[in-house]
């Protein structure tokens, strides 16, 4: 039931005004134009493309990892080698496709080796991936692993609060981040895949609040009697 609900309403919330929407891929058409034309971004000699993003402009569902692989560099678009195997596999298990959310990363060229990205490399990108999300606008945020996280979440380790819902003032907005293991841990980790999969139920959860807060409130209620 609960994914039957999660399912039809993710789809209201991203049919949403399709002017609107248009307006969103033109400006985050031109956003990654600047990022193409911009030299002083790190990672961008030895890079094969700009890896931007990916999914629906209108979503209301925004997911960001941390930074490309070979499979991303080669192809431009985030999560399409392994870990974004696993990844469409757990939106699959909530009855989520791909192209109903948004998915980019803290960096969006690919680091050497597919070393962590450094620190100074995520404030390069500070400035485009801030105006993505102004852009398009979700009200949760998934972090894929400890880089993202600590974007919205400082100070915290990623195994005390992973799958837990954080509410956050963005821009003046209140949005939910719901802070994940990065899909590739889960591929080297059988304990945190599991853990990831039990984590993403919480999502449809999170969805069925937001658009039926009476019925939170009520269940809270029952839940303390």
């Amino acid at each position: 039931m609960l994914k039957n609900f999660y399912r039809t309403n993710i789809k209201e919330i991203n049919m949403g005004n399709s002017d609107n929407k248009k307006t969103k891929k033109i400006k985050l058409n031109k956003l990654r134009e600047r990022m193409l034309k911009d030299d002083s971004l790190p990672l961008k000699k030895g890079s094969t493309n700009l890896v931007f993003g990916d999914g629906n402009s209108d979503s209301d569902m925004f997911f960001i990892g941390e930074g490309p692989g070979y499979w991303e560099d080669q192809k431009g678009i985030p999560f399409v080698g392994n870990a974004g195997v696993f990844l469409n596999q757990l939106l699959q298990s909530i009855e989520v496709l791909r192209e109903d959310v948004y998915i980019t990363n803290v960096i969006c060229y690919r680091p050497p080796q597919n070393r962590d990205p450094l620190p100074e490399e995520i404030a390069a990108f500070q400035p485009y991936i801030d105006k993505m999300i102004n852009i398009i606008n979700p009200r949760i945020i998934v972090t894929l692993g400890r880089f993202s996280m600590a974007k919205f979440i400082p100070g915290v380790t990623i195994s005390t609060i992973h799958g837990k819902e954080h509410e956050i003032n963005w821009s003046g907005k209140n949005i939910v981040v719901v802070p994940m293991y990065h899909p590739a841990a889960g591929l080297r980790n059988g304990e945190i895949r599991k853990r990831t999969i039990e984590d993403f139920k919480i999502l449809p959860k999170i969805v069925n609040n937001m658009e039926n807060p009476e019925v939170s409130i009520e269940v809270e209620q029952l839940e303390l009697v």
